[in-house]
């Protein structure tokens, strides 16, 4: 983890301006193509949502301004960020469950496989370590939305990013897939969301590649 200089920083002006904002978040949905997914997890016996998550991690964690976080009038960049998700339990009640992030899909895999079980243990949806190295994720699988918008604390600034994805469907021959990013515009702007997605549709063109 690295400390930004503000003073010097490029962004210092759209910093001020965005942080004395009400509300300061903007989100953005958009489409991907999972074609190639669903045949590779098909035909591997991959789940679709553990390979999305994945991928989604790992498009974010390119994106350096993904990996910046507000702390007080301050600003810091982590190495790495790491996926906190909603898991739904037996009694229709969603856990969050958190897994270190790793660029190894098998050695994720294995992490989410623990992740789980332990939530299935014990659910909860609390931050106990206040930790902001954090992705907010959750998956919709039941809709095809084409917007979203995610709960927010205002004060402290919540900074961390939000990302959705929903239903998928078919569209013209393609296998078309909402996926929505919410996040601090102190921080992120609309080309930095560009490349998160142009990142993520990458990985999901070549999954032999992201999932080996």
């Amino acid at each position: 983890m690295k400390s930004i200089d503000i003073d010097k920083w490029k962004r210092k002006k759209h910093f001020e301006f965005f942080s004395a904002m009400d509300y300061p978040h903007f989100a953005l949905c958009a489409d991907v193509d999972v074609a190639a997914l669903c045949g590779y997890v098909k035909t591997n016996g991959i789940s679709f949502f553990k390979a999305v998550l994945h991928m989604v991690s790992s498009a974010a964690n390119e994106v350096p301004e993904l990996r910046q976080r507000i702390r007080g009038k301050k600003v810091v960049e982590h190495d790495a960020v790491h996926p906190s998700f909603t898991m739904l339990m037996e009694n229709e009640i969603f856990s969050y469950c958190f897994v270190e992030y790793t660029e190894s899909f098998a050695e994720f895999n294995q992490r989410i496989v623990k992740a789980m079980e332990n939530t299935v243990k014990n659910p909860a949806i609390d931050n106990p370590e206040n930790r902001d190295d954090l992705l907010y994720i959750t998956s919709i699988p039941w809709v095809s939305f084409t917007n979203i918008t995610h709960p927010i604390h205002m004060h402290p600034a919540d900074s961390v990013p939000r990302i959705s994805w929903g239903k998928f469907y078919k569209s013209a021959g393609n296998i078309l897939m909402p996926v929505s990013l919410q996040a601090h515009h102190a921080l992120v702007d609309g080309l930095h969301s560009g490349r998160f997605y142009g990142k993520l549709q990458d990985k999901l063109n070549n999954p032999g590649e992201v999932l080996k």
